[in-house]
């Protein structure tokens, strides 16, 4: 009996120690795994075991781009100007043993690193290049840090540049000329603003007198027209007036009347001087003739 509880407990003993050895690597995740303190291999993601007492997990390593943001670093530039600049670094492990065996607390050399290159960079600038040229920086910093941490199994995909702050007597000069850039750009736009209400308003008042002189010009054309016509109108019954009385084929008294007629037209007006036709001047016919038609 005591055999059978002896085996049993070994047999649960060898179980437990099967269980504990077997490991699942997560997705995006390794293992790096050493036998009796010496690199072995690294497991994948997935289901691994490994042999008790011997081998054992030396490091987990994710696999995942990873973000590291850097406090402030005092650079100098050229021009003697020292700034704070912190930075950002995106990188992700592609060898799993190098990153463990390659170099002693990865991030912080990768921070040491980040911030000597950052300063040769910086200093070989001037203030005004350095604060325009973020993205000429940003390139040299990560292709230099690529290229130095390749062989601890560190790919730099890119470097940032957060802030980069100046003395403050420079911000202060610097708050000011972009005061003073504003209050220039704005006193454009009102300028601006104000010539084109200007040349509105003038457009306006062109465009206003054009139609007073069109109306005024339809106007006159139209009592030009009216006054055409009239005349036309007048001649027009004149002339009727003519040929009716053609038609008619009046007597010589008749035609005495109407001159007498139109005799008196003349003498209403201005003229000073008038002259009688020759059929008029015996003015006694003329009476006796009209007593004759009165008749």
């Amino acid at each position: 009996m005591g055999w059978i509880i002896a085996g049993g407990a070994l047999l649960l003993i060898i179980l437990l120690i099967i269980i504990t050895n077997i490991k699942i690597v997560p997705q995006a995740s390794c293992y790096v795994i050493e036998r009796f303190g010496e690199y072995r291999l690294t497991w994948q993601a997935g289901l691994h075991m490994k042999m008790p007492f011997v081998e054992r997990v030396a490091k987990k390593v994710s696999l995942k781009e990873q973000v590291v943001d850097f406090k402030p670093q005092p650079v100098i530039t050229r021009d003697n100007v020292t700034m704070q600049i912190d930075t950002v670094v995106f990188f992700q492990v592609t060898d799993a043993s190098l990153y463990t065996y390659g170099v002693e607390r990865p991030i912080s050399a990768i921070e040491n690193l980040t911030a000597t290159t950052l300063r040769n960079i910086i200093g070989e600038m001037e203030l005004d290049h350095t604060l325009t040229s973020r993205d000429v920086i940003n390139t040299k910093i990560t292709a230099t840090l690529d290229e130095a941490t390749d062989k601890w199994g560190i790919k730099v995909n890119r470097v940032e540049l957060k802030n980069i702050l100046p003395p403050a007597e420079i911000q202060d000069a610097m708050e000011k000329q972009m005061k003073a850039e504003r209050m220039r750009r704005e006193s454009i736009l009102r300028a601006e603003g104000e010539k084109r209400s200007a040349i509105l308003v003038a457009e306006g008042e062109k465009e206003s007198a054009i139609l007073r002189a069109d109306a005024v010009r339809e106007q006159r054309i139209r009592e030009a027209e009216g006054e055409a016509q009239a005349i036309i109108t007048v001649q027009q019954a004149n002339a009727d007036a003519i040929r009716l009385l053609n038609e008619a084929d009046p007597s010589g008294k008749v035609m005495t009347l109407k001159s007498l007629e139109a005799l008196q037209k003349v003498a209403d007006g201005q003229a000073t001087k008038i002259i009688i036709p020759s059929e008029l001047q015996n003015l006694s016919g003329v009476v006796t003739g009209i007593g004759e038609m009165l008749k």
